[in-house]
């Protein structure tokens, strides 16, 4: 691949690292505007959770296809064509008028906004060269939590001041002015292989998804990462009702309170995939066990705090070791893979993640429902992240990778 200029590098990536900051934004607005949609269309939590986990269907249903689309055209023009869907069903969600129009609208929300993940670690492979992959990934990942952190500082204000409705058409014609800046300032690469020895890709190389299919870590990925992704779906979501109802908090201190974890979640994704390459080469088994296992137990101690200050200590160190599984689930493959499978590999790791996305939040809202409080409910989160750690250990470090070159 010819070594674009560290200027195009530098100004791709930042344009990636704040899409995936406006991403989070737009799909975090539900989970503050929950109060006053249920109240507005008389929804119980169960209701809610459905809301919710209609977006992680569709978005699941597209990591696969965007990564394989990504691989085949190139990253750009499935990163403008996602974003601008994404932001115009954002704006969608504000004329919904009842339940099955707005669990519909956020379906295809979902399905917009579900080819960007793997597009956009596409889009970083085509910017720099492979021994900085791992890190610069694991870099982008953490503006999955600088969205979530800088979500309700814009959000709750934005619903105080124009109520839910106006505050998801605001941030809708955002994201189509951003998809108008990525178009104009990040070049168009071409097809991946065109620029390898002057010669296209072989055809073979051309549909990868038969040969990742077959090799079992990426499904133990994918299973870990499902895991820990309830964890991380299912506090997103339902963190700022718990805090709500369960705490007494009223919607201004949950806009400020609730960005603190992600601080954490930011700092150790940034680090996560240098941690990985620095101390865990060959060893990355043991990062994802300790991450996992260090998650449940934080975990359970901020469902026990007895204070307001205690618990979002805890939940800020859940976050922590979470984001540092993230960034390895995602690092790895663009460690391991050719070129022309790292769209596909990353979004079929991320096909766990977000399936967790669609299972965690309507669980929840089902657990709550059933019992009338949250205790069950930190219970399923927890068994999670022992199902991560079980799946972890089960992860050979002396496999061959993934995808060898031909000899």
């Amino acid at each position: 691949m010819t070594e674009l200029p560290r200027k195009t590098s530098v100004i791709a990536f930042v344009l990636l690292y704040i899409a995936y900051c406006i991403s989070y934004i737009d799909r975090a607005a539900i989970s503050l505007a929950l109060a006053q949609i249920g109240k507005d269309f008389n929804l119980q939590a169960a209701d809610l959770g459905i809301v919710i986990s209609a977006f992680f269907l569709g978005y699941a249903a597209m990591q696969v296809p965007g990564g394989w689309l990504s691989d085949r055209f190139g990253s750009k023009y499935v990163v403008i064509v996602t974003i601008v869907m994404w932001s115009l069903f954002t704006a969608f969600t504000s004329i919904a008028w009842s339940l099955t129009s707005l669990i519909a609208i956020r379906f295809i929300f979902g399905i917009a906004e579900g080819g960007f993940p793997p597009a956009s670690i596409r889009g970083i492979s085509e910017v720099f060269k492979k021994d900085s992959r791992p890190k610069m990934s694991a870099l982008l990942l953490s503006s999955n939590y600088a969205g979530s952190m800088v979500a309700p500082l814009i959000m709750a204000p934005l619903i105080l001041w124009l109520g839910w409705r106006h505050a998801f058409n605001a941030i809708g014609i955002a994201g189509i002015v951003f998809a108008v800046v990525y178009f104009v300032f990040v070049p168009y690469l071409g097809r991946p292989g065109k620029a390898d020895a002057g010669a296209p890709a072989k055809p073979e190389n051309r549909a990868p998804m038969r040969e990742l299919m077959k090799n079992p870590l990426l499904w133990q990925l994918m299973v870990v990462w499902f895991g820990l992704s309830c964890v991380n779906k299912g506090l997103d979501s339902w963190m700022p009702l718990y805090l709500l109802q369960h705490r007494g908090l009223d919607l201004k201190t949950v806009g400020v309170v609730a960005p603190i974890p992600f601080v954490m979640a930011t700092i150790a994704t940034a680090i996560g995939g240098w941690v990985m390459t620095t101390f865990f080469s060959e060893r990355e088994k043991y990062l994802l066990i300790g991450s996992s296992a260090l998650t449940g137990i934080f975990l359970y101690a901020m469902y026990k705090a007895e204070t307001i200050m205690v618990l979002i200590v805890f939940q800020s160190l859940v976050y922590f070791f979470k984001s540092f599984v993230l960034a390895a689930v995602v690092a790895l493959p663009t460690k391991l893979l050719r070129d022309d499978q790292i769209g596909s590999g990353v979004g079929m790791v991320n096909l766990g993640g977000q399936s967790a996305g669609f299972v965690a939040p309507v669980a929840i809202g089902f657990i709550v429902t059933g019992t009338g409080s949250f205790d069950a409910a930190f219970g399923f989160l927890v068994a999670m992240t022992a199902l991560s750690v079980v799946v972890a250990t089960t992860i050979s470090t002396a496999q061959p990778r993934l995808a060898p070159q031909p000899a």
